[in-house]
């Protein structure tokens, strides 16, 4: 298949006729369930369920992702399992730390 940039229903340039789509759930019995489903699943696939709202969606924060070479990356890696955390908690501690 051949993927490309632009409105979702031009990803897909050569159909799959023969797909085969799940039927959608009337309701999940609970949020991992609903996560595993969509998981493995496409919303484009399920377009006609989709309905258009009016709701505003305020993003309070904003996460950015940087390059960093292959050894930096490691000793954060390092340095995240011995501190018992989580890689982006370490970088965001070492920056806020670096930066002040």
């Amino acid at each position: 298949m051949i993927f490309v940039r632009g409105h979702p229903q031009d990803r897909n340039i050569m159909k799959d006729i023969d797909k085969t789509i799940d039927p959608l759930p009337d309701l999940f019995e609970s949020e991992e369930a609903a996560g595993e489903f969509w998981d493995s699943h496409s919303t484009m696939d399920y377009q006609q369920h989709l309905e258009a709202t009016d709701d505003t969606i305020n993003i309070s924060e904003r996460v950015f992702e940087v390059q960093v070479a292959e050894d930096v990356f490691k000793k954060l890696q390092e340095q995240a399992a011995s501190l018992h955390q989580t890689l982006p908690k370490v970088v965001d501690e070492i920056l806020r730390k670096e930066l002040a």
